[in-house]
């Protein structure tokens, strides 16, 4: 417990000094004003689970917002929680994902004040992990509310796509030894974990099959590998969420459309699929990547191993 409070407390002092610095370096910078996890509002959730034998899931959504400015000109990198369109936005993705996995579990999904698609368009590691603090100190202070909030015997399911993914590998990183026990599993939906992030850390352990524990599912799906966005898809780990496999077997997906994973790039190759219903955003995403379909593509792979993994859980540990 005291360690896991250390990490808190020094993630927060982090979080305010990089705050600090940015805004003296631009005073046109605008921090919107933060949320508060104990107010319902903050919320989309799901109590589903009326028999006591699903998970505790926790969503972190994606990104949403562009760049914005104040009424009186202000620059501002991060989505507002209070603001009824960035909510609409966000609520979009948290209603749909919890469409799929919230039946038979209790679902949580906080707003929060997500960094904007310009500090992923920088493509700068440094710019992104900066102005990442913000959005993480969010996440964190949801994750305590959300620990407080549910019954500590019960499986966790951590999960988030894209930026959302990013969370959940900064959460891994931060999370205490009895909360990981309690881990059925975590999914990266459309990001990376790196080198350096598996030795910060023991609590990644790559997912090898369909139904292992306390583990980290991981995936990224373009149409060949010369389409690889390092920003987003440079990982270390990768499994197929078709077939549940590390080798590069494929496996077929609603009839006609076939999943390889790459072993050597890990990322996953979709061919037979044209995904044209996800539109080239600014050159950046869905040019021969597929970024956006991560978690909609493999929806009903996700549902049946969320069941799985869970059942799996209880039964090792009930």
């Amino acid at each position: 417990m005291k360690q896991k409070l250390l990490n808190i407390l020094l993630f927060l002092l982090t979080t305010t000094i990089t705050l600090a610095q940015e805004q003296h370096q631009s005073d046109s910078l605008y921090i919107p004003t933060p949320p508060n996890y104990s107010l319902p509002d903050m919320w989309i959730t799901s109590m589903s689970d009326t028999t006591d034998t699903g998970a505790d899931i926790f969503y972190i959504v994606s990104t949403w917002e562009e760049d914005w400015h104040t009424t009186d000109g202000l620059l501002c990198h991060y989505a507002d929680v209070w603001n009824p369109s960035h909510r609409y936005h966000m609520a979009k993705e948290m209603n749909r994902i919890m469409s799929y996995m919230a039946p038979g579990n209790n679902f949580y999904a906080p707003y929060y004040r997500h960094m904007t698609m310009e500090g992923w368009m920088t493509c700068n590691e440094d710019t992104i992990n900066r102005r990442e603090q913000l959005s993480m100190h969010d996440v964190f202070l949801a994750f305590e509310e959300f620990l407080r909030l549910r019954n500590p015997r019960r499986p966790i399911i951590i999960a988030g796509f894209s930026q959302g993914g990013y969370a959940v590998v900064q959460l891994l990183k931060h999370i205490s030894d009895d909360t990981y026990r309690h881990l059925a599993a975590a999914y990266v939906l459309g990001y990376k974990v790196t080198p350096q992030d598996t030795l910060q850390t023991t609590h990644i352990v790559p997912a090898q099959s369909d139904d292992d524990i306390g583990v980290t599912i991981c995936y990224n799906t373009v149409k060949d590998v010369k389409y690889i966005n390092p920003v987003i898809a440079g990982s270390c780990i990768a499994i197929n969420p078709v077939n549940w496999r590390t080798d590069e077997r494929p496996a077929t997906l609603h009839d006609t459309i076939q999943i390889r994973l790459d072993t050597t790039y890990h990322v996953l190759v979709a061919t037979n699929y044209s995904a044209s219903e996800y539109r080239p955003y600014k050159g950046f995403l869905n040019v021969g990547d597929i970024h956006s379909c991560e978690p909609w593509l493999y929806s009903d792979c996700l549902r049946e191993n969320i069941l799985l993994r869970t059942r799996k859980w209880r039964e090792e540990n009930e």
